[in-house]
């Protein structure tokens, strides 16, 4: 099968991927092989090939937001038939019982496995993942709209949970890509008013027609206090800037992956109870409820559309921030 490989971490700039045929994969037990048709680009994926996360396996097929068709399954597989149509994201799997899984946080587990990190992911046309651990998706949704819900929008969704927003109240959102175009929706649907900071003129027009109260820069101040905010972008310095913001008791949650360090700063930006905390991974109750949600809502993901073969033209520009939305490979 073609696949897109990556042999040897290095900057997106010197295209880090090149074209491979590899043998197609055999389901195990429990699994099922799925002809993969899209697959979102994501910054994990930069963070992967560019060398920022240690990395478990070379050679490596990354990719993490996968749609295509279950076309064969091994033994014991019940949730799924042939022809049906599925997503798969970052989470590949799980222990299942270790004392983060017994207490539902499997996103933390001790052993758990990533799509496009510990196994081979979607860039490439064909990928095997335990049954328990790929999603139907909703028919509201072709497969290119589906392809970024799958990370960008679970954990897009998992930030907005954990920023403790409510109803009513002011969110800001620190970069706005393609898990912030996601976010900004689910946060209108909740009647949040949202104020977006990006140096991007063209990502803060797209951030006002879905609906932004206001966007400008991190360091500009917004007409008022917000309650809580998302940092998406990988950057240290914007903590105490959403902070200088922030109101008494109000929480700061962290979307990425990986960051720049943190600069030293005044203690008083952290009294009064605000709180910092970071977002990691999700688990499978966050993607069935956001596909539940962004079906219902109905949410519209904002599409740039790349070949397999582009892939480094992909992750180049997103590196870059010149993605408007979200970056999808068709493969």
């Amino acid at each position: 099968m073609r696949a897109m490989l990556l042999t040897k971490a290095k900057p997106a700039e010197e295209s880090p991927l090149h074209e491979a045929d590899l043998p197609i994969p055999a389901p195990g037990p429990g699994e099922i092989r799925v002809r993969v048709r899209v697959c979102g680009v994501c910054h994990t994926d930069l963070h992967t090939v560019e060398g920022d996360l240690p990395l478990p396996k070379l050679p490596l097929v990354p990719g993490h937001q996968i749609v295509g068709v279950v076309e064969a399954s091994g033994p014991a597989v019940h949730e799924f038939k042939e022809g049906d149509r599925v997503g798969i994201p970052w989470l590949y799997s799980t222990c299942g019982h270790c004392a983060y899984c017994a207490k539902g946080l499997e996103n933390l587990c001790e052993s758990a496995r990533f799509t496009g990190y510990h196994v081979d992911g979607g860039y490439a046309e064909a990928v095997v993942v335990p049954a328990a651990f790929a999603y139907g998706i909703p028919k509201t949704f072709s497969d290119v709209e589906a392809a970024p819900l799958l990370c960008a929008g679970v954990i897009g969704y998992r930030s907005l949970r954990l920023s403790n927003a409510q109803s009513g109240e002011r969110l800001g959102l620190y970069g706005f890509g393609a898990s912030a175009h996601i976010v900004i929706q689910l946060a209108r649907h909740m009647n949040c008013e949202v104020y977006v900071f990006t140096r991007s003129s063209a990502h803060r027009e797209l951030a006002l027609a879905l609906g932004a109260a206001w966007a400008g820069a991190a360091q500009d101040a917004p007409p008022a206090r917000l309650d809580s905010a998302i940092i998406f972008a990988p950057a240290g310095p914007l903590v105490p800037e959403a902070l200088r913001v922030l109101r008494k008791g109000g929480t700061v949650a962290l979307a990425g992956i990986t960051m720049s360090p943190i600069p030293e700063m005044d203690y008083s930006l952290i009294y009064h109870e605000r709180i910092i905390r970071s977002v990691a991974n999700s688990t499978r109750q966050d993607a069935r409820d956001l596909l539940r949600l962004a079906a219902e809502i109905p949410v519209r993901t904002e599409v740039q559309e790349f070949s397999l073969s582009e892939v480094n033209q992909a992750l180049q520009a997103l590196k870059h921030s010149q993605i408007r939305g979200a970056g999808v490979l068709k493969v």
